[in-house]
C-alpha cells in the first residue's frame, strides 16, 4: 500500500510536471507569436515610413477625402431638390385649398341665388293662384245674382201664365154658356118673359161677376207686382249684402296676404342674414385651419433647417477631427519613421525582401481600396485623349504582335460619362484587345490625380510619375497584372 501511494504520488508529480512543462511550451510558443506579431508590426511601420507608401496613403486618404466631400455635396444637393419639391408641394396644395374654397363660395352663392328664385317664384305662383281664387269667387256670386234675377223673371213669367188661363178659362166658360143658352133657346122655342127677365138677372148677375173677378185679378196683379218688387229688392239687397261681405272677404285676404308676403320677406332675409353669418364663420374656420397647417409647416421647416444646420456642424467637425487624426497620425508616422530609420539598412536581400513586401502591401492596398468606399467623381472623368492613351499603354495579348496587333485594346466607358455608384469604390472596366480570339480583360481604374511624371524611354515608376493605374484580370490565363500607366502627353 504504501508503494502503491509512492506511485501514484510519483504519477501525479509527473503529471505536474508535465503540465508545467505544457505551460511552458504554450507560453513559450505565445511569447513567440507576441514576438512575432510585433516584428511584423514593426516591418509594417517601417514600411509605412517609407516614401512610396507615405505617397500611397496620402494618395487613398485625398481619395476618401474627395468622396467625403462628393458625398457631402450630393447629401446637399438631394437636400435642397427635397426642399424645393416640399415647397413646390406646399404651394400646390395652397393653391388647391384656395381653389376649393373657392368652388365652395360659389356653390353657396349659387344655392342662394336658387333659392331666392325658387321664393320669387313661389310667391308669384302664389299671388297668381290669390288672383284666380278671387276671378273664380267674383265668378260666382255674379252668377248667383244671374240665377237669382233668373228665378224672379221665371216666376213673373208663371205668374203671368196663370193669369193668361185664367182669363181664357172665363172666356171658355163665358162661350159655353153662351152655347148652352142658345141650345136652350132653340131647343124650347121662343122664352117667356120671365125667362127674358131671368136671363137679364143672369146677365147682370154675370156682368158684376165680371166686374168683381175683374177687380180681384187687378188686386191679385198689384198683389203680384207689389211681391215682385218686394223679391227684387230684397234680391237686390241680398246682392248688396254678398257683395260687401265678398268685397270685405277680399280686404281680408288682401290684408293676411300682405301680412304673410311681409312675415316672408323677414323670414327669408333673417335666413339670409344667417347664411351669411354661417358663411363667415366657415371662411373664418378655414382661415384660422389654414393659418393653423401654415404655421406648423413653417415651424416644421424651421425644425428640420435648424436640425439640418446641426447636421452639417456635426459633419464639418467630424472632417476636421479626420483631418486632425490624418496630420497627427502623418506626424506619429515621421516621427517613427525618424526612429526606424536610425537602426539603418540592412543587406541586399533584406532590399529585395523588402521590395517583396512592398509590392505585397501595395496589392494589398489596392485590393483593399477597391473593396472600399473611393469617390465616384473621379471615375470616368478621363478625357477621350486620355482614354486613347490608357489603351494604348496596356500590355499586347501574347498572340498579338507586329502592327496588326495596334490598337491593342479598347476601354468602353459609360454613355453618362462617369461610373454608378456600385457597393465597390473602384469602377470595373472590361478590355477586349483587338482580334477574335483575345481574351476579356477585368480592369480595375482608379485616378490618382497628377503627379510629376517620369521619362519617356524607360517604365515609368508607379509612385513617380503615373496618373492612373489599371489592375487587369486575365481570365483565361488566371492571374491578375497591375499596369501602372504614365501620365499621358498633353
Amino acid at each position: 500500500e504504501t508503494l502503491k501511494k509512492a506511485q501514484m504520488e510519483e504519477q501525479r508529480k509527473a503529471e505536474l510536471e508535465d503540465k508545467r512543462n505544457r505551460q511552458s511550451d504554450l507560453e513559450e510558443e505565445q511569447e513567440q507569436q507576441e514576438k512575432q506579431k510585433l516584428l511584423q508590426r514593426a516591418r509594417r511601420m517601417r514600411l509605412e515610413q517609407d516614401e512610396e507608401i507615405r505617397e500611397l496613403n496620402a494618395l487613398f486618404l485625398n481619395a476618401k477625402c474627395n468622396m467625403i466631400r462628393d458625398k457631402q455635396v450630393l447629401e446637399k444637393q438631394m437636400i435642397h431638390k427635397e426642399l424645393a419639391e416640399e415647397e413646390k408641394r406646399l404651394n400646390k396644395m395652397m393653391e388647391m385649398e384656395r381653389d376649393k374654397g373657392m368652388e365652395v363660395q360659389e356653390e353657396l352663392e349659387r344655392h342662394r341665388k336658387q333659392e331666392l328664385m325658387r321664393a320669387r317664384q313661389d310667391i308669384v305662383k302664389q299671388m297668381e293662384q290669390n288672383a284666380e281664387e278671387r276671378a273664380l269667387r267674383a265668378e260666382e256670386v255674379y252668377q248667383e245674382g244671374q240665377r237669382r234675377l233668373e228665378r224672379l223673371e221665371q216666376m213673373k213669367r208663371e205668374d203671368r201664365k196663370v193669369g193668361a188661363g185664367n182669363r181664357r178659362c172665363r172666356e171658355v166658360s163665358t162661350w159655353l154658356e153662351r152655347v148652352w143658352q142658345c141650345w136652350i133657346s132653340h131647343t124650347q122655342g121662343v122664352g117667356t118673359a120671365r125667362e127674358a127677365a131671368w136671363e137679364a138677372e143672369q146677365e147682370q148677375l154675370r156682368l158684376g161677376k165680371e166686374k168683381e173677378l175683374a177687380r180681384l185679378r187687378a188686386m191679385q196683379e198689384q198683389v203680384q207686382d207689389w211681391q215682385a218688387e218686394r223679391d227684387a229688392l230684397r234680391a237686390k239687397r241680398n246682392q248688396e249684402v254678398a257683395e260687401r261681405e265678398w268685397r270685405r272677404q277680399e280686404l281680408e285676404k288682401a290684408r293676411k296676404k300682405a301680412e304673410l308676403e311681409q312675415q316672408l320677406r323677414q323670414d327669408r332675409l333673417e335666413q339670409v342674414a344667417q347664411k351669411e353669418q354661417y358663411l363667415a364663420m366657415q371662411v373664418e374656420q378655414d382661415r384660422q385651419e389654414f393659418q393653423r397647417v401654415l404655421k406648423a409647416h413653417q415651424e416644421q421647416l424651421e425644425r428640420e433647417k435648424l436640425e439640418r444646420e446641426q447636421r452639417e456642424l456635426r459633419q464639418r467637425a467630424h472632417a476636421e477631427y479626420l483631418r486632425q487624426q490624418i496630420q497627427e497620425l502623418q506626424q506619429q508616422k515621421e516621427r517613427e519613421r525618424a526612429a526606424v530609420l536610425e537602426e539603418g539598412r540592412q543587406q541586399e536581400q533584406e532590399v529585395r525582401q523588402r521590395r517583396q513586401r512592398l509590392t505585397q502591401l501595395r496589392q494589398q492596398k489596392l485590393q483593399e481600396f477597391r473593396s472600399g468606399a473611393a469617390s465616384a467623381a473621379f471615375l470616368g472623368s478621363l478625357s477621350p485623349s486620355c482614354s486613347a492613351w490608357a489603351t494604348s499603354q496596356l500590355p499586347l495579348h501574347p498572340q498579338q504582335t507586329g502592327p496588326a496587333a495596334e490598337p491593342r485594346s479598347q476601354i468602353h466607358w459609360e454613355s453618362n460619362g462617369f461610373f454608378p455608384l456600385q457597393s465597390q469604390w473602384n469602377s470595373c472596366q472590361v478590355l477586349r484587345p483587338c482580334g477574335a480570339q483575345s481574351p476579356e480583360l477585368s480592369c480595375h481604374s482608379l485616378l490618382l490625380g497628377p503627379v510629376p511624371r517620369g521619362t519617356s524611354s524607360s517604365p515609368p515608376q508607379i509612385w513617380g510619375s503615373i496618373s492612373f493605374v489599371l489592375s487587369y484580370e486575365d481570365k483565361a490565363a488566371g492571374v491578375t497584372n497591375l499596369c501602372v500607366l504614365p501620365s499621358p502627353p498633353s
